[in-house]
């Protein structure tokens, strides 16, 4: 689109003051995994962890089916360019992926598959016991820092600012009110609606109102680009258009926003709630559940991991509402591992 052949893996200047840098996922994924391949092949004979034993062998381009890996490694290179100091906004387009949240749920998904597959405290203990496993348990830790790192990133608003672009035609209109639920379950910081009518030869007037019914409900700013008189094809013209991104605004949002409190009664009779912001198109699409220290929230279809605050661990789910754009689960304490004070 901006009449420049990218490199992969390095920065081409494509303007006076923009570069544009092109991400091979293989090209991420290969010197990654070598590192991980040295640590486990570092073990030596004997007994391991399962799958430990051939996970040496694997060649690079085997682990691009591996769910969320390559997403991981793809955000990590994002985040090495945006805590650089080199640049002054970086800006991840995804217009070209098919489903762009499958992409920011990558980081959540695979941490929570670490911690369920080797859980941290389990990661540490077998360190300590059978040092020949620390150079891999230091490595898996890696990895679930690398996705945590990621994740506050993408939900941090004093720096992060998201903008979703759709078509003001039917396929927008069905895809604007999808995206708020998702931005809302993965604390995306979204700043902006632009419809595009440029991408449609019939924009529809019942798309405004979907789209202002959204913005308000999410209390984002909403922009119309018209259709170009000229291919979009070079930097300028781009520039043309006259679109401007809100910055960050500092206000979390979503899950990211999320309330406890506790409603009733103490220690193991004490009853907590967990609220946030959470549109949704089809209420019946919704489902909960829990694994571990997440919980997961499925929406039509699409499941993500909540991270649980400390003092929801040790409780149960017994029982959800949603009212009024507004989610809220409640917990109560689980006496099995509910801290008790000492008795006199």
């Amino acid at each position: 689109m901006v009449g420049v052949y990218p490199s992969p893996g390095q920065a081409v200047p494509i303007s006076a003051d923009a570069s544009l840098l092109a991400l091979d996922p293989l090209g991420v994924l290969e010197p990654a995994w070598a590192q991980f391949a040295a640590a486990v092949s570092g073990l030596g004979s004997g007994p391991t962890l399962p799958v430990l034993s051939v996970l040496g062998s694997v060649a690079p381009g085997e682990l691009t089916s591996l769910p969320g890996f390559e997403e991981l490694l793809l955000w990590r290179r994002i985040r090495d360019e945006a805590t650089s100091g080199q640049w002054s906004a970086v800006v991840v387009d995804c217009s070209g992926l098919g489903d762009p949240f499958r992409l920011l749920r990558a980081p959540a998904a695979l941490s929570q598959s670490l911690n369920r597959l080797w859980p941290r405290h389990r990661r540490l203990a077998a360190a300590a016991e059978r040092p020949m496993l620390a150079r891999v348990s230091a490595a898996v830790d890696e990895m679930d820092r690398d996705c945590r790192d990621v994740l506050d990133l993408l939900s941090d608003p004093h720096t992060t600012a998201a903008h979703v672009v759709v078509d003001s035609g039917l396929r927008g209109e069905r895809l604007l009110p999808r995206f708020a639920e998702l931005a809302a379950l993965t604390a995306l910081p979204l700043r902006s609606i632009i419809a595009n009518d440029g991408a449609t030869q019939h924009p529809r007037e019942s798309f405004s109102a979907v789209a202002s019914a959204v913005a308000e409900r999410l209390g984002v700013d909403t922009l119309t680009v018209a259709a170009a008189d000229e291919p979009i094809d070079r930097v300028v013209r781009l520039r043309r258009l006259g679109v401007t991104f809100d910055s960050p605004n500092g206000a979390p949002s979503g899950t990211g926003a999320a309330r406890v409190e506790r409603v009733s009664g103490s220690g193991v009779d004490a009853v907590y709630e967990m609220r946030w912001n959470q549109p949704l198109a089809d209420p019946s699409r919704l489902g909960l559940g829990r694994a571990g220290d997440d919980l997961l929230v499925t929406i039509g279809g699409f499941r993500y991991p909540v991270r649980l605050p400390s003092v929801l661990r040790r409780c149960s789910v017994i029982g959800a509402d949603w009212d009024d754009d507004e989610l809220c689960i409640r917990f109560t304490p689980d006496p099995a591992v509910w801290p008790t004070r000492p008795t006199a």
